[in-house]
């Protein structure tokens, strides 16, 4: 079992869904720095991708600053020196883009859609 979440989406890259997942968990905390990366043999059994594909993200990790080569114990996790707040809000992108696609569909304007989202947020305890 991988120690991220992901999950397959059409239209996009899987390298680039590979490595946001990969971002998104070591930001938010769900991978510890020093937590030991699976290997791109393993990255692509469990995932069902091309060893090339799960290398290409493993490489981009890498030089991102998210993964490290520790020797003897392969590539380790690593938070980037420069992890702000900017980069955990960047991880909502894809989520705000989907919500303002569904608002468009239903003709709600940017008011009602963050009316809406303030709403749930008010309603609905933080899940972890």
């Amino acid at each position: 079992m991988l120690p991220f979440r992901f999950q397959l989406l059409d239209g996009v890259p899987v390298s680039d869904q590979l490595v946001k997942a990969v971002q998104r968990a070591v930001l938010t905390g769900e991978m510890a720095a020093g937590e030991k990366f699976p290997s791109v043999r393993v990255l692509a059994q469990e995932l069902k991708i091309s060893p090339t594909t799960a290398h290409k993200a493993v490489l981009e990790l890498r030089d991102a600053g998210f993964l490290a080569t520790r020797p003897g114990a392969g590539m380790v996790v690593v938070r980037p020196a420069g992890s702000s707040r900017d980069q955990l809000v960047a991880q909502l992108a894809p989520a705000c883009g989907d919500l303002i696609r569904q608002a468009s569909l239903l003709g709600l304007s940017a008011e009602e859609t963050l009316e809406a989202l303030r709403k749930s947020l008010s309603e609905k305890p933080p899940q972890s």
